[in-house]
């Protein structure tokens, strides 16, 4: 016998109080329990189906709104509510800023138990639209329907898809007729795929059954206009793969970098995959200040071309660099901070685990004309260590930009080690950081906290931390 579904209660009249860090607002049961609710901002009174009950809290969705936030707008995008693309889409951008600053401050206080300046308010962007330079999309042959597709029997449905999947369901894709994010033509390169895909019945990608044509689509467009396209194949159908191609040069004729992908195994990774050009170049040139980067599809560059060089701005001025100082820039990418500080220090030595990253690192920085930077392979936790500060000397000023999990504690043992005289700390994640910062406070100390808004409509918020060593203070 089937078990029956446990029907968890209504509650009524919950007054939202805040946002979680992952996003979620925030209210009360009557018994004084958390409860991260969905689709619900702070300043709404709503009523709340409960989903789940654990034990430190409970999870559940607004189904009726007594009274609405003043924060609240009317979404812009008609997919708000089914992608998970902009959660934030339906709150005013002045509250958006507010509530990533205070997660900062949350996340430094009781996670780092920090002491620390107020932080310096959060830095906006001027475009909170159109600002990704990057997107990915996926095929499906089974995309996810709208409660009114399913209700509707008469209604001819579509079920072939390419948009993004539906949060929570790894199967299940929001087909996007417009997304709001990228800029031209990202939509209309989209749209003409799928048109071009369903007219000569291209078999899109059964990630299910793991079978199909047609697996994903990327899209970059850097701040000088220039486009790239990157086709996922699952399986090699060079006729229709070519027909494809060439049609989207003939439609979009000035796509810069044409290439794709035949990938069979198990996830979307294009990481360990071989790209191949089909035309023009495998890359685009991106700008940032005087400096030209040249982007491929497997570098990692800022997502906002124009909010990056806002926050490698307050990097340089935290960095303090007068021309004389040798400068580690950790987890340095394609090097984009080690070439942005060049010209103000005597030499900036920068490490990242990926080799192409560094490949082309070494060929910006050489296309730039930068002659004072060093750039080194190898895993940080390992290749960080007495032999590469021996090797490279003691630098005056380490930048630290590491990823969402934040910096292994080999690395933040050997920044006490090292006890350079200033750290810069850059993070995609408040929390992560402030639980390093922690570590490193016995021997530093928090001058300068900056947050920086780099994703509007989501949870994600940047911030910058300046540390100085506490003899200098």
């Amino acid at each position: 016998m089937a078990r029956k579904r446990k029907i968890h209660p209504i509650l009524n009249r919950v007054h939202i109080e805040g946002i979680a860090q992952k996003g979620k607002a925030v209210g009360r049961t009557p018994e004084g329990a958390v409860i991260f609710v969905s689709d619900a901002i702070p300043g709404d009174v709503v009523d709340i189906q409960v989903l789940k009950k654990r034990r430190n809290f409970w999870e559940g969705k607004a189904v009726h709104y007594h009274t609405l936030s003043n924060d609240r707008i009317k979404p812009k995008c008609r997919h708000f509510g089914e992608c998970g693309g902009c959660k934030w889409q339906h709150m005013k951008y002045e509250a958006q800023l507010l509530h990533k600053q205070k997660e900062v401050i949350e996340a430094l206080t009781h996670i780092g138990h920090l002491n620390f300046p107020h932080p310096h308010p959060i830095i906006g962007c001027d475009e909170t639209y159109h600002y990704r330079n990057k997107m990915e999309f996926s095929f499906s042959n089974n995309r996810w329907l709208s409660h009114e597709e399913i209700q509707d029997k008469d209604m001819v449905v579509e079920r072939n898809g390419l948009g993004f999947h539906k949060p929570g369901m790894w199967d299940k894709i929001v087909d996007i007729e417009e997304c709001h994010l990228q800029g031209f033509p990202s939509n209309e390169i989209r749209n003409e795929i799928k048109r071009y895909a369903l007219k000569h019945q291209l078999e899109f990608y059964d990630p299910r059954n793991k079978n199909g044509f047609l697996r994903s689509l990327m899209i970059r467009i850097s701040s000088l206009g220039e486009v790239m396209v990157v086709i996922q194949f699952f399986r090699e159908q060079a006729k229709d793969r070519m027909a494809l191609l060439d049609h989207l040069l003939q439609t979009f004729p000035k796509i810069t970098s044409l290439q794709y992908i035949i990938n069979n195994k198990g996830n979307d990774s294009i990481y360990d995959q071989k790209i191949i050009c089909y035309n023009n170049r495998d890359f685009i040139t991106e700008q940032m200040g005087a400096l030209y980067f040249q982007i491929t599809a497997k570098s990692f560059y800022q997502t906002n071309s124009h909010q990056a060089k806002v926050l490698y701005d307050v990097v340089k001025d935290f960095a303090g660099l007068s021309g004389n100082e040798r400068v580690y820039d950790l987890y340095t990418g394609l090097g984009t901070i080690a070439q942005y500080v060049a010209h103000n220090a005597e030499h900036v030595i920068g490490i990242e685990s990926v080799p192409d990253a560094i490949v082309a690192a070494r060929y910006n920085a050489k296309k730039n004309k930068i002659n004072n930077t060093t750039f080194e392979i190898g895993d940080m936790k390992k290749v960080f260590n007495p032999e590469f500060i021996t090797k490279y000397g003691h630098p005056d000023v380490v930048i630290a930009d590491p990823p969402r999990d934040g910096m292994h504690k080999d690395v933040t043992d050997q920044l006490l080690q090292l006890n350079a005289k200033r750290i810069v700390y850059v993070s995609c994640n408040p929390s992560t950081q402030a639980r390093d910062l922690a570590i490193l406070s016995s021997q530093y100390a928090i001058q300068k906290v900056q947050p920086v808004d780099m994703f509007p409509h989501t949870q994600h918020v940047e911030n910058v931390v300046l540390l100085n060593r506490k003899e200098n203070e």
